[in-house]
């Protein structure tokens, strides 16, 4: 047990289920790389992966059928969309995407697509159904990780039967949605407790009672500081968290309409912004975690980074800062489901480059390079001070040399 302060109180808490987790294992995934190739394989919370890759929870995940094509074309790891436990207040409209592009070549409207906005809500399948698909899913595929994303309303016994009837499927880790940023606010679901730390310690709790695989929390970017949620989150319980979802956004008015996108019988809603321009975004939040996380914790937790993901090297950015996996959706939607074999090649590319064998080789390893802005003026000013010395040239004649004569000679020069 750990002792937890919190509000001005102390409390005991159960630490990380690491070392009990029910788990589907084989050795097949994770085969010895061959001589001189990248291992992509990685382990996460006791769960061995064959490469970092995370199908992320939204439409590439509504059903059996998607989800193993997944599987079969490769991907890591699958997060089904998320579910609860009563589909009937689910109602989703069409359309409900809207896109930003960049300016095309030659003056074209059609540029590359840079941002995606959605107004989709949670699954709105039946729960029985998802429970199906999850025990088809892993019958077929025990030995790919499958993990099923849950949001429920503010009620301990929904959340705890909603985490005992998933578990009992087969699936093999948990993320908690604490990050929808629309939807159903009103009913305390989704980014109103992940923007709530006082509510988010009391579900953290209901859940982590429960539930006997692993948890991770889906942190929301709405928030002014994403290291508070994230800290109250591991500290509950949860043995890692994910970030980000997307971002509120507007994504714009129609000028010809004077209506805003996307458009539904000449209205529309706020909703979340994602695709290639949330990337930096994503990587500033994910890197706060990260810094945070190393500081603070030390059990195991693990770190997901989400955000415009379409390449090995927006991928490399991530574990770069210490994400374990890398999860992709919007990038699915546009791409495909093969896009994972190009982000596997890709990653391959940027290791082979440095000579890095596995994933933990370079996991975290840009992370020590963020600093202060006191601590970077400290550091150019004394670089500065070091430039200059060098100019001062040779102190003696004693110090001229035949080889480097005219460079010698250079640094004694003013102008």
């Amino acid at each position: 047990m750990d002792s937890l302060l919190l509000g001005g109180s102390v409390f005991e808490v159960a630490r990380p289920r690491l070392a009990g987790f029910r788990r589907r294992r084989s050795s097949a995934l994770r085969v010895a790389a061959q001589a001189g190739e990248p291992d992509l394989s990685v382990k996460v919370n006791g769960l061995d992966m064959p490469n970092p890759f995370v199908i992320g929870s939204g439409p590439p995940g509504t059903n059996y059928t998607v989800m193993k094509r997944a599987f079969d074309e490769g991907w890591g790891v699958v997060i089904a969309k998320t579910v609860s436990l009563d589909a009937a207040k689910v109602i989703n409209v069409t359309p409900r995407y809207a896109r930003l592009r960049a300016a095309g070549s030659n003056g074209s409207a059609k540029g590359p697509i840079i941002g995606w906005e959605n107004i989709e809500l949670i699954s709105d399948r039946p729960f029985e159904t998802m429970l199906n698909d999850f025990k088809r899913l892993k019958e077929e595929f025990p030995d790919r990780i499958l993990i099923a994303s849950i949001m429920e309303e503010y009620n301990k016994a929904a959340w705890q039967e909603l985490i005992e009837r998933v578990e009992e499927t087969g699936v093999d880790a948990f993320e908690i949605n604490f990050s929808c940023p629309h939807g159903m606010p009103e009913r305390k679901m989704g980014a109103a407790v992940g923007q709530d730390c006082d509510l988010l310690e009391e579900i953290c709790g209901w859940i982590n009672e429960k539930a006997t695989i692993p948890v991770w929390a889906k942190m929301t970017p709405n928030i002014t500081d994403i290291t508070q949620p994230a800290r109250v989150a591991l500290k509950s319980g949860c043995e890692g968290v994910a970030a980000i979802n997307t971002i509120m956004s507007v994504m714009g008015i129609n000028l010809d309409t004077l209506r805003p996108e996307p458009c539904v019988e000449g209205y529309s809603t706020p909703g979340g912004y994602s695709a290639r321009a949330v990337h930096p975004i994503a990587l500033g939040k994910v890197m706060q975690i990260a810094r945070m996380m190393k500081e603070e914790f030390n059990h195991g937790q693990s770190l997901s980074g989400i955000g415009g993901v379409e390449t090995g090297n927006d991928a490399a950015e991530f574990l770069l800062l210490g994400a374990n996996t890398v999860q992709v959706c919007t990038g699915v939607m546009m791409h495909g489901y093969p896009l994972v074999k190009k982000l596997c090649e890709e990653l391959k590319d940027f290791m082979r480059k440095h000579n890095f064998s596995s994933i933990e080789d370079f996991r975290g390893a840009s992370l020590p390079y963020f600093t202060t802005h006191t601590d970077l003026v400290k550091r150019q000013q004394e670089a500065i001070k070091q430039r200059k010395a060098i100019r001062k040239g040779l102190q003696s004649d004693k110090d001229w040399t035949g080889d480097g004569f005219v460079k010698e000679s250079e640094s004694m020069v003013s102008n």
